[in-house]
């Protein structure tokens, strides 16, 4: 198919356009940005004036709930939720049941998001098997089953030893290692972050301290082992200064920051809503001034959604009981753009860390608008305003603390390997 995208604000961080133009697409692929190559006769051609044109995003840690967990969400709801919200592609965590800790678990995946056919589903493998952290998962056998990347997710492991052997594999496998930093011991028992406000509302903590000796320790073992690692879901300022310090002295490491923790701080849990339970947990302003400073210096390469979709039981609870997490996906654009006129940072370095970092870290050659580069491509209108309700979200999951609050930028179109996969534009 050729597809003109007419008259929207370009920008490509990748090669440093912002600019009014169009772009030009055949089959797959991009074949110009600005002039009509020779010869070129659009199949269609939409005309997006007024709005912004940019590189698919890539959300590195989607928790699809399927299999086995189909009464939260499933993969058709959240790839369809992730392209109605200008994410392209999507990272598929391995806490599923079963686990994804062999080939089959990928294989039925595979089946499922290609019957989706909406947004692109990437794979990330366990580092252990059943996530358990006491035995390695075939890494090998996962990678060429087409895993990306390998994770324990949020399931800490326990015995160093065992996350240096597994990082020692993966290195050999030439995986890369997602890292999430935490401490079992400091973390079993905790709620929300540790400080005044918890004290204050008697919730259990999670200190600072926990994500620190978790980051110490795991960049460590990434110089002993040579892993390329990328650490996900920092949400303190110490730990920024240590991956900071960590990539001057030449280690192979990146990191992300959850959107969430760009938002919110701990006072926001004062009202109990349970939709403020996240993990990691929502920090201190100084913490979250200090995640938006890492973002616009470029210190901290991602932003990722976090998407973590729920039933409506898991939340309809007290706060201590319920399940941590936030639906992320429909409300990701508005809230980018919300922190963007807030000034945290400007739309051009925004839109890197979703979309050029993302595909950096993975290894991949999308995240650019450039000739011969993959026609993947998020199109939103800035200025369009819309009331987030549970008609409105196309996630299964509800659970954002956003609900019935008006929000402005809004998704309108989104191409994926050259093909239309949401298109709300006459």
């Amino acid at each position: 198919m050729h597809l003109c995208l007419a008259g929207a604000r370009v920008i490509d961080p990748a090669t440093g356009t912002d600019k009014c133009t169009n772009v030009y697409i055949k089959g797959t692929r991009i074949v110009r940005v600005g002039r009509a190559p020779q010869g070129f006769t659009p199949d269609q051609t939409i005309c997006l004036e007024g709005q912004i044109l940019a590189p698919g995003f890539i959300e590195l840690g989607a928790h699809l709930r399927e299999p086995g967990f189909e009464y939260k969400a499933t993969i058709a709801s959240e790839c369809r939720a992730a392209a109605s919200s200008g994410f392209t592609s999507v990272c598929c965590t391995p806490d599923t049941m079963p686990v994804i800790d062999n080939a089959s678990v990928v294989e039925h995946i595979k089946q499922r998001a290609h019957t989706a056919r909406a947004a692109r589903v990437l794979y990330l493998g366990a580092l252990t098997h059943g996530l358990q952290g006491d035995v390695l998962a075939e890494m090998r056998a996962l990678k060429d089953s087409g895993c990306v990347a390998v994770t324990n997710a949020d399931c800490a492991i326990r015995d160093t030893a065992v996350l240096r052997h597994a990082l020692a594999y993966a290195a050999s496998c030439g995986l890369t290692v997602f890292l999430h930093p935490i401490d079992y011991w400091l973390n079993r028992d905790g709620k929300m972050h540790e400080g005044a406000v918890s004290t204050r509302l008697g919730i259990p903590g999670i200190p600072e301290a926990e994500e620190i000796i978790a980051v110490n320790r795991d960049l460590t073992l990434v110089e002993e082992t040579g892993v390329r690692a990328h650490f996900c879901r920092l949400s303190s300022a110490r730990a920024i200064s240590l991956i900071k310090r960590a990539r001057r002295a030449g280690l192979p490491v990146t990191a992300d920051v959850a959107l969430s923790n760009l938002l919110f701080i701990d006072r926001d849990v004062g009202s109990f809503d349970p939709n403020y339970h996240l993990r990691p947990p929502l920090r201190e302003a100084r913490d979250r001034r200090h995640l938006r400073a890492a973002i616009k210096k470029r210190d901290v390469d991602a932003i990722c959604g976090n998407h973590e979709p729920h039933d409506a039981d898991a939340k309809a609870m007290p706060f201590s009981l319920s399940a941590p997490g936030i639906s992320s996906l429909d409300t990701f654009v508005p809230a980018l753009l919300s922190l963007v006129e807030q000034g945290a940072f400007d739309l051009n370095t925004a839109i890197a860390a979703v979309s050029q970092a993302p595909n950096d870290i993975l290894g991949l050659s999308g995240g650019a608008l450039t000739c011969d580069s993959p026609a993947d491509i998020c199109v939103f209108d800035p200025s369009q305003k819309w009331t987030v309700s549970k008609d409105t979200l196309d996630s299964a999951g509800k659970n954002t603390p956003f609900l019935n609050q008006t929000m402005r930028g809004k998704v309108t179109l989104t191409v994926i390997g050259g093909r239309i996969v949401h298109n709300t534009n006459d």
